[in-house]
């Protein structure tokens, strides 16, 4: 086992206080049939339109096979398509379908009204901390998406 680097400590504790918060979320989220990559996968294609299925894999953290597997249930279900490129007719792209933006839309609802209820216990200065920042970690979740593809 290699050691742990070594990290400034307001980092680790951004770091720790992450993961205790990724926590919070994953307990907030509706249980129901898509999975957290799934899910993922269907709010990339939501955000940033369609994508070839090999763009697709190394962003969600899975093998090309997985993501081949999972974008297959997502057709069945009706919550994805592929068609042929436009730019390429030997590629595919995969794009998020009106039912899989009803799915992705239902559990961001879901996991809203839950947080909400959550945010109710902040003081406003608390609450203001929070939405102030956001630009900060929509930035840091830019990143680590550019990073990773």
């Amino acid at each position: 086992m290699q050691p742990a680097p070594t990290v400034p400590a307001d980092d680790q504790a951004i770091a720790t206080g992450f993961e205790h918060f990724y926590e919070t979320l994953r307990r907030l989220t509706p249980r129901g049939p898509l999975s957290l990559t799934a899910a993922s996968t269907l709010r990339r294609l939501e955000r940033s339109g369609p994508h070839r299925l090999s763009e697709l894999y190394a962003p969600e953290g899975i093998s090309q096979p997985a993501m081949t597997q999972l974008v297959t249930r997502l057709e069945k279900e009706g919550l994805a398509q592929r068609t042929a490129d436009p730019t390429d007719g030997r590629a595919v792209v995969v794009s998020i379908t009106p039912a899989g933006r009803a799915a992705v839309a239902h559990r961001r609802a879901v996991r809203a009204a839950a947080l909400s209820e959550l945010l109710q216990g902040l003081t406003p200065e608390e609450h203001a901390a929070v939405v102030a920042a956001l630009p900060a970690l929509e930035k840091l979740s830019d990143l680590a998406t550019t990073r990773a593809s």
